[in-house]
C-alpha cells in the first residue's frame, strides 16, 4: 500500500504572554529612565504649575465688605478683622508655605499677603494708641493690646520653625485669626459702649500721619530699586511690586471705612475732598494689574515702569495725607 502524504496545516507560534514584571524588566534602562523622566516632569509641572496657579489668588476686591460686621461698633474695626479673616481663612495664607506645598514657587500672593497685613498692624497700633484711648492717657485696651502684639508676629512661620524649637508652634495665620477675635471683642465693647473709640480731630490726624509714614517707607523702596538702573524684568521687581499693592488696598480699604467712623469730624475740618483725593490714589496704587511687572530704565524708554508708576501713586496718596494732618494740626 502506498503510503499516503498527509499533510498538516501549519499552526502558527503563539507568543507568551509578557506578565507586567517581564515588561518592565524586559525593556531597555535608557527607555525607563526617559519614561520616568517625563512622568516626574509632567507631575511636577501638574503639582505645582497647575493646581498652585488655581490656588494663586491676588485679591484686590474693592466691593469687599465685612461679611459679619459689629452692628454700632467701628467700621474701620469692621474691615480690619474682615481683611485678616479672609486672607487667612477663606482665601488661605501662603506666605508661610511650606517647600512641598503647591504655591511653594509662587511668590505674588505671598507678597500681596505681607503688604496687607503690614498695613492692618499699623492701623491696628493707631487704634491701640491713639483712637481706643481717652486722649492717649487712659490705659491701654487689652484686646487693642493683644491684636497688636499677634500682627507682629512673622507672616512666614509655619507650624514647624527650627529656629524656635523642634516641637510644632503655632503658625502664623493661627496667631493673625487670634488677633482677628480679639479685634472682634474690642468691637463688640465699642457697640455696647464698654471700650473707647475716639473720633477726636488730632486722634485722626495722628493716625494717617503714622499711616503714611508706613506708605512712604515703601515708596522709598521704590525709588531706591527705580534708581539702580537694573534689568527691566528682574525677581526683584515683581515682590516689591505686590507688596505695594497688598498694602496700598489695605490702607485704601480701612481708610475708607475710617472715614466713615470720622465723617463728622472730616467735614467739620473741611477735608471731605481732600480725603477722597487721598482714597482715589490708593485706589490707583492698588488696582495695577501687569501681566510681567516691568521695571524699564530711563524716561525715553517705550517699555513700562510699573514699579516708578506705583510709586507716583504712592506718593500723592502721602502728600494726601500729610495734607490733611496738617490742616487738623493748622486748626
Amino acid at each position: 500500500m502506498a503510503n499516503d502524504l498527509i499533510i498538516r496545516p501549519q499552526v502558527p507560534a503563539t507568543r507568551p504572554k509578557v506578565t507586567l514584571p517581564g515588561l518592565i524588566f524586559g525593556t531597555k534602562p535608557r527607555v525607563i529612565a526617559k519614561r520616568s523622566l517625563v512622568y516626574l516632569v509632567a507631575a511636577f509641572v501638574l503639582y505645582f504649575g497647575v493646581i498652585g496657579n488655581l490656588m494663586h489668588r491676588i485679591d484686590a476686591d474693592l466691593e469687599f465688605s465685612p461679611p459679619n460686621p459689629i452692628e454700632g461698633g467701628s467700621h474701620a474695626v469692621n474691615m480690619a478683622e474682615a481683611l485678616i479673616l479672609r486672607e487667612t481663612v477663606e482665601n488661605r495664607w501662603t506666605a508661610n508655605d511650606p517647600i512641598f506645598f503647591p504655591t511653594a514657587f509662587l511668590d505674588n500672593m505671598p507678597n500681596f499677603q505681607r503688604g496687607m497685613m503690614r498695613a492692618v498692624s499699623r492701623f491696628t497700633m493707631e487704634l491701640e494708641n491713639q483712637i481706643g484711648r481717652l486722649r492717649g492717657s487712659s490705659a491701654i485696651d487689652s484686646d487693642l493690646e493683644r491684636a497688636t502684639g499677634l500682627l507682629q508676629f512673622p507672616t512666614d512661620v509655619w507650624i514647624f520653625d527650627f529656629d524656635q524649637s523642634l516641637l510644632p508652634i503655632q503658625p502664623a495665620d493661627t496667631q493673625y485669626e487670634a488677633a482677628a477675635r480679639a479685634l472682634r471683642a474690642f468691637n463688640t465693647r465699642v457697640a455696647l459702649g464698654m471700650a473707647v473709640f475716639e473720633t477726636r480731630p488730632d486722634a485722626l490726624a495722628l493716625t494717617v500721619e503714622r499711616m503714611a509714614g508706613e506708605l512712604g517707607s515703601r515708596a522709598a523702596i521704590v525709588d531706591d530699586h527705580v534708581s539702580r538702573d537694573g534689568f527691566i524684568i528682574d525677581f526683584v521687581s515683581d515682590d516689591i511690586f505686590y507688596f505695594n499693592k497688598g498694602m496700598a488696598f489695605a490702607s485704601y480699604m480701612l481708610l475708607r471705612e475710617l472715614g466713615r467712623d470720622f465723617e463728622a469730624t472730616i467735614r467739620a475740618q473741611g477735608l471731605t475732598r481732600v480725603w477722597s483725593q487721598a482714597l482715589e490714589s490708593l485706589r490707583a496704587a492698588s488696582q495695577q494689574k501687569p501681566l510681567i511687572v516691568l521695571n524699564s530704565s530711563g524716561a525715553n524708554s517705550f517699555l513700562a515702569n510699573h514699579l516708578h508708576l506705583q510709586g507716583f501713586y504712592l506718593k500723592r496718596a502721602i502728600l494726601q495725607l500729610d495734607e490733611i494732618a496738617r490742616v487738623i494740626r493748622a486748626n
